[in-house]
């Protein structure tokens, strides 16, 4: 179960993503354009160029949580 907290920040990617990365894939787009620690506690959201793919990256406790939601 994921514990969403009302105080946790959100972070959208500005531009497209390649839908094709993992977790490792958007922690490092985290640490490098965001130039914020993937371990702390906040939302990160991308989407791709069409705009009907995202993908949401979280930390909780023990491990990452990838969400993806293909929009119809």
């Amino acid at each position: 179960m994921l514990n969403i907290k009302d105080d946790m920040p959100v972070f959208l990617a500005c531009g497209s993503t390649d839908m094709r990365k993992s977790i490792n894939g958007l922690v490092a787009i985290v640490e490098n354009s965001f130039a914020v620690d993937p371990f702390d506690r906040a939302f990160f959201v991308f989407c791709n160029h069409q705009r009907n793919r995202l993908k949401i990256l979280t930390w909780e406790d023990n491990g990452f949580w990838l969400h993806f939601k293909r929009l119809e």
